[in-house]
C-alpha cells in the first residue's frame, strides 16, 4: 500500500510543480506534515543534497523521500511517480504543439501561469530561509542564526565579487560548517 501511495502522491507533484525542481517544495512540505517519510528539517537537508548532486532536484528529492519511506523500490516507485507526469505532458504536447502554438489562448494561460510559479518558488525559498537563518521559536537575542547568517554573508559576498562557479562555494560553506557547526 506505501508504494502505491508514494506513487500517487509523486505523481501528484510531478503533475502540478510546473517550474522545475523548486515549484515541488511547498508540495513537499505538506507532504512531511502529512507522512512520516521525512521531516521539515530533514527537508532542508534533501534540498542542500539535491542542489549539489547532478540531476534534477524534484527527482534527487522524490528519489531520497521513496527511499526514505520504502527503501530502493520505495525510491525507484516515488521517482517514477514525479517522471510520468513529465512524460505525458511532454508527449501530449509534442503532439499537439503545431496546432496550439500560436493561440492566443494558450500563450496568456502560459503568461498567467509564470506569477504563480514565481511566487511558489518564492515561498519555498522563504521557508529554506527561514529555517536557515532564523530561529523563529527562540527569543528576540536568540532569533538569528548568527553563524549561519554570517556564512551567507561571506558567501554572498565572495559570490559577487569573485564569481567562480557555484561549486566552489559549496566546498567553502561545507568547510565553514565542519569548523563552526551551524
Amino acid at each position: 500500500m506505501i508504494l502505491l501511495t508514494l506513487f500517487l502522491e509523486f505523481f501528484k507533484i510531478g503533475l502540478f510543480s510546473v517550474g522545475g525542481g523548486l515549484a515541488t517544495l511547498p508540495f513537499l512540505y505538506e507532504l512531511a506534515d502529512k507522512y512520516d517519510w521525512f521531516t521539515r528539517v530533514e527537508l532542508i537537508d534533501m534540498i542542500a543534497i539535491s542542489e549539489s548532486t547532478p540531476g534534477p532536484l524534484g527527482v534527487n528529492m522524490a528519489t531520497y523521500a521513496g527511499y526514505n519511506a520504502a527503501g530502493i523500490i520505495g525510491g525507484i516507485i516515488a521517482t517514477m511517480g514525479i517522471l510520468v507526469p513529465a512524460l505525458i505532458v511532454i508527449l501530449t504536447i509534442c503532439k499537439v504543439l503545431d496546432k496550439f502554438k500560436n493561440n492566443k489562448y494558450v500563450n496568456a494561460a502560459f503568461h498567467g501561469i509564470r506569477p504563480a510559479v514565481a511566487a511558489l518558488i518564492f515561498v519555498s525559498a522563504w521557508e529554506v530561509i527561514e529555517a536557515t537563518l532564523f530561529h523563529v521559536d527562540k527569543t528576540m537575542l536568540e532569533f538569528f542564526n548568527w553563524p549561519a547568517l554570517g556564512c551567507f554573508a561571506l558567501v554572498y559576498f565572495l559570490l559577487v565579487k569573485y564569481k567562480k562557479h557555484p561549486i566552489v562555494y559549496i566546498v567553502l560553506a561545507a568547510f565553514i560548517s565542519i569548523i563552526i557547526p551551524l
